[in-house]
């Protein structure tokens, strides 16, 4: 049964330009299936989640990744009687403005872009959506809600301050009250978010042997959970059993975002999506014992996986490809393919051709960038 804090399809807010509403399809669904036929959603497939892409077919990318957080924000918003088109949508866009080769390569795209605004992949996210995707006649972008825009803006919370200039220019043209929290089914995307890389990295993790099952048994949640897979299937081979403690770990965590955001939704008092925004924070979130034991997992997979000298020699070889490739570019973006040549020509500025430069260098996959760079500077794509 929808809650009363739900976001209702009936009520929403529109579009920037006004469009027949469909008659078999709410406009969070119409939303959620534009998304997904996304060119940039596509490119997910190739980019980087830890690992460089190319590293083995079986280590998350950003597209497992994206589906992995949409498949817990619907059982969560089910859980929590909201609206599932709306929190898929926002769950399966999240990542959308990500660069290749991760928070690596956003971070050497970063630096260079200090100059001319800096980077951000959420702003980035929200320029794809409202700009860069122009596949529609009528407008650029995927024209989507009101609700889905603000959410995928303000996931994580509401935007003070600095705007990165991304999403300044989308919140000039349709005004996304950026200094109040989204909606509740824009928390539960950003809180499944966490839910889905807490566990898949660990997952990860000890498929490319960076740490043993023994040791992230010492940690808080997971050591109980390979305690209960070894009373319940004593004689279960090494793999069974990796698989199993982490699923419960999963598990785990959902049940407490779930229960906790009951807690917490019952006692705002809260009977409107309006409401929600305007508490003054957020009514998803994990419990406080459960939030400390996740920032022990978290500490234990910085070190051990995020910042682990194999991975670090990858960080490096990567960001030099990214820095590599800004100057050419932006030194000669007639590089760049003929369909960008429009919109260089008309850029006035230094600054308006170094975001174009940066829009197609972020649209990259790990895998173009590499081609890409090894083209451009005689470089071997294969010592990556």
């Amino acid at each position: 049964m929808r809650a009363g804090f739900a976001s209702d399809p009936n009520q929403a807010r529109g579009r920037l330009v006004p469009e027949e509403e469909s008659s078999f399809r709410s406009c969070f669904m119409r939303d959620r299936d534009r998304i997904i036929h996304a060119s940039a959603f596509r490119r997910l497939k190739h980019k980087t989640q830890v690992f460089v892409e190319h590293e083995g077919d079986n280590y998350r990318t950003r597209l497992t990744h994206s589906i992995e957080v949409a498949q817990v924000a619907r059982t969560i918003a089910g859980a929590l009687g909201l609206n599932p088109e709306l929190t898929e949508a926002v769950a399966l866009a999240h990542d959308l403005g990500h660069t290749p080769f991760g928070h690596t390569g956003e971070d050497a795209l970063h630096e260079m872009m200090l100059p001319y605004g800096g980077f951000d992949h959420n702003a980035q996210a929200i320029r794809i959506v409202t700009n860069l995707e122009r596949h529609y006649a009528e407008f650029d972008g995927l024209n989507l809600t009101w609700e889905t825009l603000e959410a995928i803006a303000k996931h994580n919370g509401p935007v003070t301050g600095d705007l990165p200039w991304a999403l300044a220019e989308c919140n000039t043209g349709f005004d996304l009250e950026l200094h109040t929290h989204a909606s509740a089914e824009a928390q539960v995307a950003a809180l499944s978010d966490d839910v889905a890389y807490n566990n898949h990295d660990l997952h990860d993790g000890l498929r490319a042997e960076l740490f043993t099952d023994d040791e992230i048994a010492e940690l808080p949640i997971v050591g109980e959970c390979f305690d209960e897979v070894d009373r319940m299937y004593p004689s279960t081979d090494a793999y069974r059993r990796r698989h199993e403690a982490l699923r419960r770990v999963f598990g785990v965590m959902v049940g407490d975002v779930i229960d906790t955001s009951r807690t917490l939704l019952a006692r705002s008092g809260a009977e409107t999506v309006e409401d929600v925004r305007l508490l003054g924070y957020p009514v998803v979130q994990f419990s406080p014992k459960l939030w400390a034991q996740l920032k022990v997992i978290r500490v234990f997979l910085f070190t051990r996986m995020y910042r682990a000298p194999s991975v670090m020699v990858k960080r490096a070889e990567v960001s030099k490809v990214v820095e590599e490739l800004f100057p050419i570019y932006l030194n000669d973006p007639r590089q760049m393919p003929a369909r960008w040549h429009a919109e260089i020509e008309a850029a006035n500025s230094e600054t308006a051709l170094a975001r174009i430069v940066s829009d197609y260098i972020a649209g990259m996959t790990d895998r173009f960038a590499l081609q890409d760079h090894a083209r451009l500077t005689g470089s071997d794509p294969a010592r990556v």
